[in-house]
């Protein structure tokens, strides 16, 4: 495509704006056409082998945030593992088994189409009390090793990368409520868990730099 030249002319600079907001100018661009991704390379957002064009892109996002929240957690001590701000707060242990929670009650959720919180005993005897924190989670999930929660972390996460695999763009974006009853889609709640890990990854960060 040419390179548009500067123009004083305000009408034909404003009709040529307005072809590229409606894409007349623009050529279409599938993912199959981008340069090929480098392996390993979580820092290219793009086609994933197995993947359809937008799982890719969500797998990719998924991808880029567990490593940093991975990154965060390399070489963490015991001590802040288990430390607590106060009283009421929850640990790094904790919110690492929140995420894994998290997730494997979105799999459940989204997967096998079970209402939220409609979920099989054998899957709240081992998730709540990362899913819901608090007293609980003060009390059992301390004195574990990192391994404990990573290795949740991979298996929950390898499980919903399987899954994926099965499902197409059509799947993402089915409508669903959730959300307060609010008109989603699979795409915003799968987004939801690389936001919610965002979010925790912030915590982490805070409690390691107060650790006494």
């Amino acid at each position: 495509m040419e390179r548009f030249k500067p123009t004083s002319n305000r009408r034909d600079f404003l009709k040529v704006s307005s072809l590229v907001s409606v894409g007349i100018l623009l050529p279409t661009i599938t993912l199959a056409q981008t340069t090929t991704l480098r392996e390993g390379n979580i820092h290219q957002f793009g086609k994933r082998e197995g993947y359809t064009d937008q799982i890719s892109i969500l797998v990719s996002m998924m991808d880029w945030m567990r490593a940093t929240v991975l990154r965060s957690i390399d070489g963490i001590s015991q001590k802040e593992l288990d430390f607590l701000l106060d009283e009421e707060s929850n640990s790094i242990g904790a919110m690492l088994m929140h995420l894994a929670a998290t997730e494997r009650y979105y799999q459940i959720h989204t997967f096998d189409y079970k209402e939220w919180g409609d979920f099989d005993k054998k899957d709240t005897d081992v998730w709540d009390v990362g899913s819901q924190l608090g007293n609980r989670a003060r009390k059992e999930l301390k004195g574990k090793p990192l391994s404990f929660y990573t290795n949740h972390l991979s298996e929950i996460r390898n499980n919903t990368k399987t899954m994926l695999k099965t499902k197409d763009d059509s799947w993402l974006m089915e409508e669903t409520k959730f959300f307060g009853g609010q008109p989603t889609n699979n795409y915003c709640k799968w987004f939801h868990v690389v936001e919610h890990e965002s979010n925790h990854n912030g915590q982490i960060k805070l409690i390691k730099s107060r650790v006494v």
